[in-house]
């Protein structure tokens, strides 16, 4: 006689089933593991993740990606990213997240220049404002579908005027005592990658705004993903500090 399986466990084992899914899509593909930080119009982080990128993934070249002018949307053919490229990798995300819906790149000046991007969730680039690419805080020379990631580079598709803003890095402890103060650090990185200490910036949970030479005060009583602002700097990606042996989702 068939045994009948408890709901509770089915539905435990079909959570875990989903999860166990989406976690082989997002970082299943071979190649090395990088991390990504989306952030659009005012600042708002779209997306945060870390994953292995390499294969292939597929877009349509977009008609409505003119943000170079009329006439220079895409054909609307599929285009083919291959390896671990800094395009692909968002394309890739997007799949999986919600607020990068829809990219929108064009293929008119393929042959010239590569590919173009005009929009991220729904945000399109204009004459005063563009997506931009960051990798390990410097802009490349090539477009991001020629750009080749390695293990461990930190990717940052942006959203600014010209000459782009500056991007925040937060440097903190992964652990400390609760309700124990401990410094953190700001810095930020011009176009070049250029690196200077931040002054001003605000960090989450910090008694006040960092000094001259970046630093400030921060007391935490459980755990939390700490991130940095300042201005019209693209924010920091977060941080996460374990409070006590317990971990930010734990």
């Amino acid at each position: 006689m068939p045994r009948t399986v408890p709901f509770r466990l089915a539905a435990a084992c079909a959570l875990a089933l989903l999860f166990l899914l989406w976690s082989t899509a997002i970082a299943g593909a071979k190649g090395p593991v990088v991390s990504l930080h989306v952030v659009g119009k005012g600042g708002e982080v779209l997306d945060e993740d870390s994953f292995g990128v390499g294969g292939t993934v597929s877009i349509a070249a977009s008609p409505k990606a003119t943000c170079f002018g009329s006439g220079t949307g895409g054909s609307g053919k599929k285009l083919a990213l291959k390896g671990a490229t800094a395009l692909g990798m968002l394309v890739r995300a997007a799949q999986f997240t919600a607020a990068l819906k829809p990219v929108l790149v064009t293929d008119h000046f393929a042959d010239e220049f590569g590919l173009g991007l005009c929009g991220i969730g729904g945000t399109a680039a204009t004459s005063k404002s563009s997506w931009y690419l960051k990798v390990n805080h410097k802009v490349p020379s090539v477009g991001g579908e020629k750009v080749k990631l390695h293990a461990g580079d930190e990717v940052l598709w942006g959203y600014g005027g010209y000459p782009y803003p500056e991007d925040l890095a937060l440097v903190a402890p992964s652990s400390v005592q609760a309700n124990v103060p401990f410094a953190v650090q700001v810095f930020s990185y011009d176009e070049k990658g250029k690196k200077k200490p931040a002054s001003g910036a605000t960090v989450s949970g910090a008694s006040g705004p960092t000094d001259a030479s970046g630093h400030a005060t921060v007391t935490l009583s459980a755990p939390a993903q700490l991130s940095a602002r300042l201005g019209k700097d693209t924010p920091s990606a977060a941080v996460p500090v374990c409070v006590g042996g317990r971990c930010p989702g734990q």
